[in-house]
């Protein structure tokens, strides 16, 4: 990516919008085929998130959600791939997990909105969100295996961290489809609301993240990240050394400032 470029906010299959509290907006919009992925798609949302580890101030908190209130995103689009080669199928494949590394690597907060069915892929970008507000009347699934394929977008590695392992394994060799009040009890899912409160819910939960200082912010979502990959000694080094990337910002010096002067802090990233 080309340095000191404006952000990207224009794609042909999402929307990007980035307001004035600092909160991104994704958007999926291929309402027609309930938000199906394409190829076109795929790249959309690698190119979307890879310019936020390059561009990290860009925006404090990201939200990412389906157009209208059935689906949010219902999976792979089956009819691009009908007919594909083996080998057209292993390069578009290519895309989606360069997406999703994409997700895992953003240093910004990711909440997923989950406005209806999250399927198969749908439901695997959710999981690798940092966490997911869901409507009450939203589904999920991971069907790949009815399909004659497998979770290939790190459905197999974030569903058990999220549920357990035996109860990502039923999940996903069933391929039976569950409801939100499921997910929140198997602790998939945080907050479960009706389906016109969901932006709400998760625009307030995203500005209150995006008003706090960015560094700090980004350094603790990166330490907790490490949490499931490292032992405990080595994962509290890695805090350690995340923390004291906090301690010579001016940031810090603010939050100290304002909380004396019993004042609202002014971060600025820095």
């Amino acid at each position: 990516m080309p340095l000191n470029v404006p952000l990207r906010t224009e794609f042909a299959t999402i929307k990007l919008e980035i307001g004035a509290d600092r909160v991104g907006l994704i958007t999926l919009n291929r309402p027609e085929v309930r938000n199906a992925m394409n190829s076109q798609m795929m790249t959309d949302l690698r190119d979307c998130f890879q310019q936020f580890y390059v561009q990290e101030n860009a925006a404090a908190c990201l939200v990412i959600t389906g157009v209208g209130d059935q689906a949010f995103c219902s999976g792979g689009d089956l009819k691009e791939r009908r007919g594909m080669t083996d080998e057209t199928w292993r390069r578009q494949h290519a895309i989606i997990e360069q997406a999703v590394k994409a997700m895992h690597d953003c240093p910004i907060p990711v909440i997923a909105a989950i406005n209806g069915a999250a399927y198969a892929g749908g439901m695997e970008i959710a999981l690798a969100c940092d966490f997911v507000y869901a409507a009450e009347h939203a589904k999920f699934a991971l069907t790949e295996v009815t399909l004659g394929i497998m979770p290939g977008a790190a459905g197999t590695q974030n569903l058990p961290r999220a549920v357990g392992v035996r109860r990502a394994k039923e999940i996903i060799l069933t391929g039976t489809p569950f409801t939100a009040a499921d997910g929140y009890e198997w602790g998939m899912i945080n907050k479960v609301v009706p389906g016109p409160e969901l932006m709400g819910a998760v625009m307030e939960t995203a500005r209150k993240i995006a008003s706090n200082a960015p560094v700090s912010v980004r350094q603790a979502k990166k330490s907790m990240d490490k949490a499931g990959d490292l032992d405990r000694a080595s994962g509290y080094a890695f805090e350690i050394e995340s923390y004291n990337r906090t301690v010579g910002t001016a940031d810090r010096q603010e939050g100290i400032n304002a909380f004396n002067e019993k004042r609202k802090p002014v971060y600025k990233g820095r």
